[in-house]
């Protein structure tokens, strides 16, 4: 039996200028955070014929042309599993909230699968992988964030330039600074789940026409993420809020479905109680939303009064792992 595990993420700033349609004309910049919420992967082997799959749904399937979940079928055809396995996968998240769970959800498949077959990867060829399962195989029109995150863990910065790896370190935060992110920064449930594909294929259609509002805009956002991770290093945590807010701003222009009036509402109201700066987590249109805060105790007491669930989080520095190998 193998376990592994792979954690989420949240954004702190460049988000969205790691889709290839932008990067590969104008190179991208993000920093993102793994969080200890995490997608568990099992596999072991059966006794009986084909594939016994365990997700949100239950299938079994005699051949991998059979199974109708797309990362699992792809990843089993990419690594070579041979008949007669089991798959479960379990989170601590449910997908489509905007914490990258699908990323996530590849890395710890396929460290799952190399596993299996007595193989070692390392985090840069883990979310490569995942990235051209996800991106080339499957056609998502998706950006490489995810799977970079989840395969390293950390507070990291990338970097994305045309036909070179994508380059991967950690930002240079000292630990008071950490502390004092971790206590400050806020998650709450808007209670929308929502598939992040429409609103990024708006994006990823918008960057190939060369949109000069659309490139203008992730143009601004990557200058965001730079600032975000001077903010950071430096330790100037409520500059790092104000930019929250300034890239909140800037990215509900991208789609008129990135928001909603509930969401804005919401918003609103935890900048006038205690929020330095906020915005949803992941393309939009729902998930959660995440604030620093000022007064935590303040924007917390009110927020939950909105009905909103907080998840208390800490970051996560491990990555994708192998959890058991028996």
């Amino acid at each position: 039996m193998i376990i592994t595990r792979s954690p989420l993420r949240v954004s702190l700033g460049g988000g969205g200028t790691d889709l290839p349609s932008y990067y590969e004309e104008h190179g991208g910049f993000l920093v993102a955070a793994a969080i200890d919420k995490y997608v568990y992967i099992n596999v072991h082997r059966r006794f009986v014929e084909g594939y016994l799959l365990k997700y949100s749904h239950l299938e079994e399937a005699a051949t991998v042309d059979d199974i109708q979940h797309p990362i699992i079928r792809e990843s089993l055809r990419y690594v070579g599993i041979p008949k007669n396995v089991e798959i479960t996968s379990m989170a601590d998240i449910p997908a489509g909230t905007g914490l990258g769970s699908s990323g996530s959800f590849t890395t710890a498949l396929l460290k799952a699968l190399h596993c299996y077959r007595k193989g070692l990867i390392d985090p840069q060829r883990l979310a490569e992988e995942a990235c051209h399962i996800e991106i080339d195989i499957l056609g998502e029109p998706i950006g490489k964030q995810d799977q970079f995150i989840a395969a390293y863990g950390g507070i990291t910065c990338f970097e994305f330039e045309r036909d070179k790896p994508v380059r991967a370190y950690p930002a240079k935060i000292t630990d008071e600074t950490l502390f004092n992110l971790e206590d400050n920064l806020l998650l709450f449930f808007t209670g929308y789940s929502r598939s992040a594909s429409s609103i990024l294929h708006e994006q990823n259609e918008k960057s190939k026409l060369r949109d000069e509002e659309m490139i203008e805009n992730l143009h601004f956002v990557k200058q965001l993420g730079l600032q975000s991770r001077d903010a950071l290093e430096s330790g100037d945590l409520n500059e790092f809020g104000r930019l929250m807010n300034v890239h909140w701003e800037h990215k509900k222009k991208r789609s008129g479905s990135m928001s909603n009036g509930e969401i804005d509402r919401w918003y609103d109201i935890a900048m006038k109680n205690g929020a330095v700066g906020g915005k949803l987590i992941g393309a939009g249109g729902g998930g959660f939303l995440m604030f620093y805060a000022a007064d935590k105790v303040r924007l917390r007491h009110t927020m939950l009064g909105l009905n909103l669930r907080e998840v208390r989080f800490r970051f996560d520095y491990e990555g994708t792992k192998i959890l058991a190998a028996d």
